[in-house]
């Protein structure tokens, strides 16, 4: 929630009343939290006076919209939290909207998935990643982005443009000079092989993320002094290599277009909404050009309350973006423009101008951005019916099919996942109305089988757990699925049948095969075969594939933890601690077997007794036949991950 200098919670008092928390509100800024009858949080908001704000609500004289009013109508409780300062206010709320996702508020659509390019700075040779959250860790991050395949289009590019390095290896500076494909490609400048010293790495690190903050002519006119420099130096090499970077920089400029004589930094939002979406388009315009765009599609608006929708967007899209420019254009006065200004002058550290132009090139700006922002509902909207339709065919064509009662909204689809019985693990996926349900998505570890393989007893242990905690009223498994999917043949498909018996539920269950994608079904002695361009078929294919996934990630996961263990947990004076250290300092297990003794007592959190005791065990170990290796150990996890079938 932050760090307020104060922060007090009311609403736990259950026994009262809703009216008797109104008459208790304070006359003090804060952040308030609506509830309804289920408990669930609605709506968030924020004010300088609580009292005054939430009891308008309630105040039947109000003019309300009629969003407002369906919200009053659903309040049951109301809690808030105190705050020194509606700019606080303000940053909690944003962070309480982002965790809760309240029915009722503006919020960016499946904001947690938005990626940004990373440069992790962290490191002595930093790199681009992509990634999905920006942290205060000292690294560089750019975005959010809404297009990740972009940003691995752009990380692909700058890597090649500025030759920065694209692996994750841990680069200690004892490696042997050992150069791989991206080198010899002139893809990568060779770090791990003593080819660049770090001063020069990070010089060319430091060009890439002034290409990543717009400012492509101050980096162009730098390249050219290097260029110059180096061949006055007779350093052709390096000179020709700025030459090439410096070509392709000004083939990529050559595609932006200038927008503003003013040569400033310049963010343009404009929010439009139609037929119950909205979409906010933003330009970013550096030193005059537009550098990027990007649109977020929202929820929670309505055309009443665009001005307060477009002041949301603004301080929830800025809470994390790692750049706020000078100057914000947006296309209509914001509610609480103070607030919000002063809420991006704190994240920027100087002033932010944030207003709506009347006329001129800013107006045109922003017109602009409107104009993007329909054209992105539009494809939105011909994307959702196309979704839709599809879906619905599909659907039907499988009711048809399998002879289902009702259509299945809800399938459900189990799979099974282990090595020679080794680490057993089952999962369920949910597809609902077509599209997976991941927040419904269940693992389960097998822990009553024994060490030999058993498909059918796994897959009966998982369905028999899932059943009951959705008959004992778990949240989590209290919707019962319309469809059944066994990744499997009819064993599998029998195992979940005799769970379904011993549990006395009834459910439409079939399984599917992956070999020859035949649907088995209960009481049929023959398989069903669709065509293989069936709707019905790849419904019933993607859920399984997607199950099937699933279950050999979290097999994976735990295998490869008892991997590590089977090599590090018996080495004296080696503790957790120290295990996540030699991990995180050599980047795998190999590479700590590998390592000489003075390599190791170098790594964060080792001293040199414990180096030694580690070097020694793992020497004895080696040379050992009764003690497995790591090779040994990866080629028996390294067989043909079992899905049940």
């Amino acid at each position: 929630m932050g760090p307020f200098a104060i922060m007090e919670v009311f609403g736990e008092n259950a026994k009262m009343t809703l009216q008797e928390k109104l008459a208790t509100l304070p006359d003090r800024p804060g952040t308030y939290l609506m509830k309804n009858a289920g408990g669930h949080v609605i709506y968030v908001g924020k004010a300088v006076s609580l009292r005054n704000r939430v009891r308008s609500y309630f105040h039947a004289s109000a003019d309300h919209t009629p969003k407002t009013r369906r919200l009053v109508s659903e309040i049951a409780d109301i809690e808030w939290i105190l705050t020194d300062t509606e700019l606080e206010a303000l940053i909690l709320e944003c962070n309480l909207i982002k965790k809760l996702r309240p029915r009722f508020n503006v919020r960016l659509r499946d904001d947690k998935h938005y990626p940004y390019l990373c440069v992790t700075l962290n490191e002595s040779f930093p790199r681009l990643t992509l990634v999905r959250s920006a942290k205060k860790d000292g690294n560089r991050y750019f975005g959010p982005y809404t297009n990740a395949r972009a940003v691995r289009h752009s990380i692909a590019l700058l890597s090649r443009i500025f030759r920065l390095r694209p692996c994750s290896y841990q680069i200690t500076g004892n490696e042997p000079e050992k150069l791989c494909l991206y080198y010899h490609i002139k893809e990568c400048s060779g770090p791990c092989a003593a080819r660049i010293d770090q001063e020069e790495y990070r010089k060319t690190v430091e060009q890439a993320c002034l290409f990543l903050e717009g400012h492509q002519d101050a980096l162009l006119k730098r390249l050219k002094r290097e260029m110059e420099a180096a061949a006055e130096r007779l350093n052709f090499e390096r000179a020709a290599r700025l030459r090439d970077q410096i070509h392709a920089l000004e083939t990529i400029l050559e595609r932006q277009k200038v927008l503003s004589a003013a040569m400033v930094d310049q963010d343009v939002v404009a929010l439009v909404s139609d037929d119950g979406n909205a979409c906010a388009q933003l330009f970013f315009i550096r030193n005059g050009k537009l550098v990027g765009q990007e649109h977020f599609y929202l929820e929670g608006t309505t055309d009443e309350a665009m001005s307060q929708a477009l002041g949301q967007f603004l301080a929830q899209y800025y809470q994390d973006a790692p750049y706020v420019p000078p100057e914000i254009l947006v296309e209509r006065d914001i509610a609480e423009h103070d607030i919000i200004e002063a809420f991006l002058r704190q994240k920027r550290g100087r002033k932010v101008h944030v207003g709506a132009p009347s006329r001129g090139e800013k107006k045109r700006l922003v017109e602009m951005a409107a104009t993007n922002a329909l054209e992105a509902l539009r494809q939105l909207r011909l994307k959702l019916d196309t979704d839709k339709e599809l879906t619905q065919e599909s659907l039907v064509a499988l009711k048809e099919a399998l002879g289902l009662e009702k259509l299945p909204l809800r399938i459900e689809a189990y799979d099974i996942s282990h090595i020679q019985g080794a680490e057993t693990v089952g999962a369920m996926v949910v597809l609902y109305a077509g599209a997976p349900r991941k927040s419904d998505y269940r693992r389960f570890r097998i822990k009553s089988l024994g060490p030999s393989p058993d498909d059918f007893a796994a897959m009966k242990e998982v369905i028999s757990r899932r059943l009951a905690r959705g008959i004992q009223g778990d949240a989590k498994f209290r919707e019962m699925p319309d469809l059944l999917l066994i990744d499997g043949g009819q064993g599998q498909l029998n195992a979940a049948l005799e769970a379904l018996r011993e549990a006395g539920i009834d459910l439409p269950a079939v399984g599917l095969a992956k070999q020859f994608e035949e649907i088995y079904r209960p009481g049929e002695s023959l398989p069903l075969v669709l065509p293989r361009h069936s709707k019905a078929l790849h419904v019933l294919q993607r859920v399984r594939d997607e199950a099937h996934r699933f279950a050999v990630s979290y097999h994976r996961h735990l295998r490869s933890k008892r991997v590590v263990g089977s090599v590090l947990d018996g080495a004296p004076g080696i503790g957790p601690k120290r295990k996540r250290e030699l991990l995180k300092h050599f980047g795998s297990v190999e590479r700590i077997r590998q390592a000489g003794l003075e390599d190791l007592a170098a790594c964060p959190g080792m001293n040199r007794h414990a180096a030694e005791s580690l070097f020694h065990y793992l020497a004895e170990g080696e040379a050992s036949p009764a003690t497995p290796s790591l090779l040994s150990v990866s080629s028996a996890s390294s067989g043909t991950e079992s899905a049940g079938r």
